[in-house]
């Protein structure tokens, strides 16, 4: 869960590193500078990932027509942030996010409906990690290698973050 108060308030710096009569601050203070509410920071570090990268489909995605008519492969990088401690416990499936399950539901949409961006098939497959009430945080990135680009190139790709309270990041 991401935090809703991500910095405290202004910081200053004690009196003795604030500036003397001349304006010069004499120490290295950083004055006004907003410091990160540690709270919210640790709470962020403490999130475990499940990562599946590489899932290769054959997809009809594209603004073309040859690219909806023949189709092209798309490969699919996810990222989900959950607590794993519960799995972790128990050793069980049924404890955390099955990444065949997960897999077989991403490539069902890789292969599924054609879409015209690769934002929206990035955008419907964040849905898809969210859909596990567990996941508070997907990281999606959507590759499309041969896209109909008339130069050499080495990918194209669509990177995303959706988390649980709706914030992109």
């Amino acid at each position: 869960m991401r935090c809703s108060r991500t910095w405290t308030q202004p910081w200053r710096p004690p009196r003795s590193e604030r500036p003397d009569e001349t304006g010069v601050l004499r120490t290295n203070g950083l004055l006004g500078t907003r410091m990160p509410d540690k709270s919210c920071a640790q709470r962020d570090a403490m999130m475990d990932r499940i990562e599946l990268t590489g899932l290769t489909v054959r997809g009809n995605h594209g603004v073309f027509d040859f690219e909806r008519r023949d189709g092209q492969d798309f490969i699919a990088d996810v990222s989900l942030e959950l607590d794993t401690r519960k799995a972790a416990a128990s050793d069980e499936i049924v404890d955390t996010v099955h990444y065949g399950e997960l897999a077989e539901a991403l490539a069902a949409v890789i292969a599924g409906d054609p879409v015209n961006l690769l934002e929206t098939l990035a955008e419907r497959l964040a849905t898809v990690c969210l859909a596990d009430p567990r996941v508070q945080a997907a990281t999606v990135t959507v590759h499309k290698p041969q896209a109909p680009i008339p130069l050499t190139f080495a990918d194209v790709a669509v990177t995303i973050r959706r988390a649980r309270s709706g914030g992109a990041t």
